[in-house]
């Protein structure tokens, strides 16, 4: 079940505007719900399953000198990462500056990948991934 709705600031491309886009998906029997914000460098989503509880929130960020990917609890504590796996892989994945928040079920590690997989699989059709290297270039 899908229902994109995207809005742009300004009907410009997609380097200008804010772009939001809804959609759910059933996972073994688990209604997952999905908002994706994209801004001009980064890109906030939010996964739910029962309610649209903001629930624990995260901020990942690429970091020098080794363009390793450092990640921080926003809101909620520290003893439920569930989602901080999810932030961490999203920023290497897509190179922008990443909030996620999650309000899945704790100790549910299938349901929180297949999340993640329909969550990446939605920000490449959206193409707000960067392509993978093929090879270095020198």
């Amino acid at each position: 079940m899908e229902n994109p709705v995207i809005d742009s600031k300004d009907g410009g491309g997609h380097d200008d505007g804010v772009l939001v886009t809804c959609f759910s998906e059933v996972s073994d029997d688990v209604t997952l719900h999905f908002q994706i914000i994209r801004l001009d460098k980064q890109i906030y989503a939010w996964i739910g399953s029962n309610s649209a509880k903001l629930g624990h929130m995260y901020a990942a960020a690429s970091t020098r000198p080794n363009n390793t990917v450092s990640v921080t609890s926003i809101l909620g504590g520290a003893s439920d990462n569930t989602g901080s796996g999810i932030a961490r892989r999203l920023a290497l994945r897509t190179g922008f500056n990443i909030i996620l928040a999650c309000n899945i079920p704790k100790n549910n590690p299938v349901l929180e990948a297949d999340a993640e997989k329909k969550l990446i699989q939605k920000l490449i059709s959206l193409g707000y991934t960067r392509p993978r290297s093929v090879g270095s270039t020198s």
